[in-house]
């Protein structure tokens, strides 16, 4: 996963740089009181001859300058940081629609557009442009985290919470759900993919689209998906709105599995079908007992999905 400290958006350069001044405030901190007990410690010595050296109960001067200064360092990190919230964080209410809704699943994550679009584990966006996400959750509590474009935002049962997610250049940025929420939590990644505004839209609209007709063996394909009712737990059109426990199969094949995890070809779309615990333990898609010829079928109607 990307690292805080190597931003690519105004906000989360926000966030890498107060956690720096943080760090570089702490280790000053430090270095001044190992410097004074490492003083302490050679200066009043055991040394033959001499005496134990004089005692001192305390100074009000000094209690009163130490503490007044740590008051102070306090009072500066306190303003620092509602400086960066207030530049970083979106509105709780706020007042237009969002660009964007993500919401978390048990073990995926679902990304909503306006245009009816919809797709898992992989978030588009155009690079250079602050758009507000709404998150939500359709199970537990899960947590979105993209390190190098955006705060920590949880997913909550039942609320909403808003974040602005924003590249400053085009590139692919993953993220994962920093919330345990089950078996499966550690795998619960994501990407966030910028591109220039003439690819994104041309990515948008294409993805609001319906797959094209399947004929051959991916027809058969499409037929055996209906009649083992895959559609109870997947969509592939895009007019479905019906909330559903998997991911959506819409485009399926022009994305990449398990959040850019797992390539998406023949061979890894047949292993899923045949046997998707061996791929992601604990997911909630049984193990299927097809023929080979049914695999074959199903899978050519999955790579039509694009």
């Amino acid at each position: 996963m990307g690292s805080l400290l190597d931003p690519h958006s105004p906000g989360a350069q926000a966030i890498a740089a107060l956690f720096t001044n943080f760090l570089i405030l702490a280790a000053v901190i430090f270095s001044i009181v190992a410097a004074l007990v490492a003083y302490g410690l050679v200066r009043y010595r055991v040394r033959p001859g001499v005496g134990e050296p004089a005692q001192r109960f305390g100074s009000r001067r000094a209690e009163t300058t130490w503490t007044t200064l740590a008051l102070l360092i306090v009072i500066a990190l306190f303003a620092v940081t509602l400086k960066t919230m207030a530049f970083v964080d979106a509105p709780l209410e706020p007042n237009r629609a969002p660009d964007l809704t993500i919401v978390g699943h048990q073990w995926w994550w679902e990304a909503r557009y306006p245009n009816g679009a919809v797709t898992a584990n992989e978030i588009h966006v155009p690079a250079g442009q602050r758009w507000l996400a709404r998150i939500e959750s359709a199970d537990v509590i899960h947590d979105f985290w993209a390190p190098q474009l955006a705060r920590k935002m949880d997913a909550v049962p039942g609320r909403s919470g808003y974040i602005w997610l924003e590249a400053d250049h085009a590139g692919t940025y993953s993220g994962a759900c920093s919330e345990f929420c089950g078996m499966q939590h550690a795998w619960m990644h994501f990407q966030v993919i910028a591109e220039a505004q003439t690819e994104f839209s041309a990515w948008l609209q294409h993805q609001a689209e319906p797959p094209p007709q399947p004929t051959g063996l991916a027809a058969q394909g499409a037929r055996l998906f209906e009649q083992h009712k895959c559609f109870d737990c997947h969509t592939v059109s895009v007019n479905d709105a019906k909330p559903r426990i998997g991911p959506p199969l819409t485009h399926v094949a022009s994305r990449k599995l398990l959040g850019g995890d797992l390539p998406t070809n023949a061979e890894n779309l047949r292993r899923w079908i045949v046997s998707p615990q061996s791929i992601k333990p604990g997911n909630r898609m049984p193990d299927s007992h097809l023929t080979s010829a049914d695999i074959e079928a199903l899978t050519a109607y999955m790579e039509t999905l694009r």
